[in-house]
């Protein structure tokens, strides 16, 4: 069975999600795509065969040749997306934030649940990545006790010139946010972030942060993000529990010795870091959305997401440990 996919968003992960899907994973085909700018979706159909522009995302959603979504767009846009998908009642697999706001994340929820199953999976590919899944399950075995901490590291070589110092939290320490759930199974309940001496290469950016999320079992996780490192891409993890400890391994093939040093290879970019990681994201959204459901990260966790980046955010402000405050979890995500 193939199921047939409409995307909207095409720029750099977008194009992305679009060769992946019509090269890399089975049993699925773009049919159509859209974009804010016409002009660029045009020229992402061109590359392909039989692919519909449409100019507005929700007339891709609605479309009858369209099984199931990708939505890739600019953050703002998402709830509106994602909503649509949920009244067509189609799969969608929304690229992270889940909305910007907690309101519309609430929406989504509240949404997702009327409608009585889920259909929205969120794009926190670090759930499908090899190593995570190792030391989740390495935990869930007991192997090094009950977890006290987990120590992240997400390093960016650079990034554009757009780039604000709150998007360290809600566009980089997101996915660590999320991680961090993921192994400890737990939820966060307080933030902080701390801006320690910045990066000369910064410029205006308080780069690098360190935050801290008091977890609501006591576990405590630390998450460095430092996004003008110039090396490479590089993420880092580990988790210390009572009897010992699980982290990433790196990444390098091989070390070479030479002229009295040793090194290997540092990731460029989240690309290559994490190809793997999207093709099992990708294979397990296109498997269940042929059957009418979804995998992986859901509403929720997108919604917490969202609402700790938040918390950050103002931390980062207020330079005091903020609350995060969640709603009642519905039945639907249990």
């Amino acid at each position: 069975m193939t199921v047939n996919v409409g995307v909207i968003g095409v720029g750099m992960i977008g194009q992305e999600h679009i060769r992946r899907l019509m090269t890399t994973v089975p049993g699925a085909t773009v049919v159509a795509v859209s974009d804010v700018d016409e002009s660029k979706a045009r020229e992402a159909a061109a590359l392909l065969s039989g692919v519909k522009v449409y100019a507005l995302g929700e007339d891709l959603i609605a479309a009858r040749e369209v099984e199931a979504v990708i939505v890739a767009s600019w953050g703002p846009t998402h709830a509106k997306y994602v909503l649509a998908a949920i009244r067509d009642g189609k799969p969608v697999l929304c690229e992270k934030p889940l909305a910007t706001t907690e309101a519309d994340c609430s929406a989504i929820i509240d949404a997702e649940a009327a409608f009585g199953r889920r259909l929205v999976q969120v794009g926190f590919m670090r759930r499908f990545d090899p190593q995570y899944v190792a030391m989740k399950e390495t935990i869930a075995s007991g192997a090094i006790g009950a977890p006290l901490i987990f120590q992240s590291g997400h390093r960016n070589a650079s990034v554009p010139a757009h780039y604000t110092g709150e998007m360290s939290l809600t566009d980089t320490a997101v996915h660590d946010i999320d991680i961090a759930r993921f192994l400890l199974d737990d939820e966060p309940e307080t933030i902080m972030v701390h801006a320690p001496r910045r990066n000369s290469r910064a410029g205006d950016v308080p780069d690098p942060l360190m935050t801290l999320i008091d977890m609501r079992s006591g576990a405590l996780v630390a998450i460095e993000t430092s996004v003008h490192v110039a090396y490479g891409y590089d993420i880092r993890g580990e988790v210390i529990g009572e009897s010992g400890t699980v982290s990433l391994a790196d990444r390098s093939e091989v070390v070479v010795k030479a002229n009295g040093a040793f090194m290997g290879r540092v990731p460029a970019d989240w690309r290559e870091r994490f190809a793997p990681a999207f093709d099992a994201e990708f294979r397990a959204f296109i498997a269940a959305a042929g059957e009418g459901r979804v995998a992986g990260p859901s509403a929720w966790d997108g919604y917490v997401a969202t609402v700790t980046t938040l918390a950050g955010v103002k931390a980062l402000k207020t330079k005091k440990r903020e609350p995060v405050k969640l709603r009642r979890r519905p039945k639907l995500y249990a």
